[in-house]
C-alpha cells in the first residue's frame, strides 16, 4: 500500500466533504469508528480461539 502524504489526505478529505456534505461528517466518522472497533474485537476473539486450540493440542 502506498504511503499517503499530507497533500493526498487533504484531497481525499475535500472529496469526502463534497460527496457527503459537512453535516454528515460526524455521522460518517462515528460509523467508521464503530466498524473499526467491531473488526478489532472480532480479530481479537479469533486470535484468542486460535491460542486456546493450540493449548489444547
Amino acid at each position: 500500500m502506498p504511503n499517503l502524504g499530507p497533500f493526498e489526505l487533504i484531497v481525499i478529505l475535500i472529496i469526502v466533504v463534497i460527496f457527503f456534505g459537512v453535516g454528515r461528517l460526524p455521522e460518517l466518522g462515528g460509523a467508521i469508528g464503530k466498524s473499526i472497533r467491531e473488526f478489532r474485537k472480532a480479530m481479537e476473539e479469533d486470535t484468542d480461539e486460535d491460542k486456546k486450540e493450540k493449548r489444547e493440542e
